[in-house]
């Protein structure tokens, strides 16, 4: 099958170039291990139930074994046998020759079961489920690249790809590389259920051997939905699990993190600048995931039941502008965070480079809601220039852009500067 291009494959070449292993972490069936092996000279797959005890045996006895072979040579899955985490950092410190090893795995590495980190010696990439850029359904008219660039460029004319059905359909399908792949939208739509039930059944459980209820995983990843986007507590997720059956605080917080070892659960943090009092910031973390079908699958929510219910909606979408922006700032070396005050002011984006530069962005579905957004984010502007009057000794840069972005068809820059684009619009 024709593979389609990934963001991360540029960082992937970068890091060949640069050090002696990379290991690419992400959830299960994001497309890891196909992108790896686009560059890839040798494969050893450690999950083949043919052959998966005999490596197992040789990492035992002689773990280097398992690393001979054309280079780079692609280890999937390698935490298996973690002793070959500490094989690959010794066989690069041997050698000068850069992009020796790519290892990929679908769980947080367990410091407890190598004797190093790999720090200087294999650098660590996190992969995503596919933009829509990458699964082809946005333009790319207006790249993020660019706009930092040239922040006061127009983006007046851009349009997206996908109508409100469109976008709603692909937000509960996700970005799965397989679910591109089969045939019938029901069976593109199964592809995220199929996810979070061998999620539930079974990956929270061997994520570290502790022996999980599927029925209270379920009905945790169904609270994390209905909160999707939200500053929930954890208290709160526990409130709507208890109408399942009784847990504990402690419990529900060790299936939160097992669900985070497994890159199912992806939060925000908040950006807390000394704009106001600090008793005025909220600084919870936002309930995200890693795709927003995820949230969809786990609401039971359908293409056709969304359509009737634009407030749900509104908040998976705020999941699928976040997966994507994840996607294209990892490229521009950025992150994201979110501000929120208790005023009611809010950013729901802010996206940071590492040089500094960031820019502060609204999600917003409909076109009714575009005001509200970019007055949000003028008076956040307006904060930050208020403070750098008071603050002359620790003054703050100012947003490089202010943007909404929209589930709307076309893109235009306001008379105030603040840009207004739709997400099918958007490349990195």
């Amino acid at each position: 099958m024709k593979y389609l291009p990934r963001v991360l494959d540029s960082e992937l070449d970068l890091r060949l170039r640069s050090v002696g292993a990379t290991l690419i972490v992400g959830p299960k069936w994001c497309g890891k291990t196909t992108t790896a092996k686009q560059k890839a000279a040798s494969v050893l797959e450690m999950q083949d139930p043919d052959l998966q005890e005999g490596y197992l045996k040789l990492a035992d006895t002689k773990p280097s074994l398992l690393l001979q072979g054309d280079k780079p040579r692609l280890i999937d899955e390698w935490q298996l046998a973690p002793v070959l985490w500490d094989a690959v950092r010794v066989s690069v410190d041997r050698s000068s020759e850069k992009g020796l090893y790519i290892l990929t795995g679908s769980v947080v590495k367990d410091d407890s079961k190598t004797k190093h980190t790999g720090t200087g010696r294999i650098s660590r990439l996190e992969m995503l489920p596919m933009s829509l850029w990458e699964s082809q359904e946005s333009t790319g008219q207006v790249s993020l690249a660019e706009i930092f660039a040239h922040p006061a460029n127009s983006v007046d004319g851009a349009r997206g790809k996908l109508s409100v059905e469109e976008l709603i359909f692909a937000t509960c399908r996700g970005g799965w590389p397989s679910s591109l792949q089969v045939r019938g939208d029901d069976a593109k739509l199964f592809v995220a259920e199929d996810y979070i039930n061998n999620v539930a059944e079974v990956d929270i459980s061997k994520i570290d051997g502790v022996n999980r209820d599927p029925q209270l995983a379920a009905a945790l990843l169904k609270s994390y939905a209905r909160n999707i986007s939200t500053l929930a507590t954890v208290s709160t997720i526990r409130k709507d699990v208890l109408s399942v059956r009784e847990v504990s605080a402690p419990t529900i917080s060790s299936y939160i993190e097992a669900l985070r070892k497994l890159f199912v659960i992806s939060d925000i943090d908040a950006w807390c600048p000394a704009l106001r009092s600090s008793t005025g910031m909220r600084s919870g973390l936002k309930r995200g995931m890693c795709d927003p079908s995820v949230a969809a699958a786990a609401l039971g929510s359908k293409p056709e039941y969304l359509l009737k219910d634009f407030k749900t909606f509104g908040f998976l979408f705020e999941s699928l502008v976040m997966r994507d922006l994840k996607v294209y700032s990892s490229a521009l070396g950025g992150k994201l965070s979110y501000y929120r005050d208790r005023y009611g002011l809010e950013a729901d984006a802010v996206l940071h480079l590492k040089n500094g530069r960031y820019a502060l962005i609204e999600i917003k579905l409909g076109s009714s809601e575009i005001e509200e957004g970019a007055s949000h984010l003028l008076e956040i502007r307006q904060l930050i220039r208020k403070h750098n009057q008071t603050e002359r000794q620790c003054p703050l840069e100012e947003p490089s852009f202010l943007m909404v972005i929209t589930g709307g068809s076309m893109g235009y820059t306001r008379p105030d500067g603040v840009h207004v684009l739709p997400i099918s619009a958007l490349k990195p």
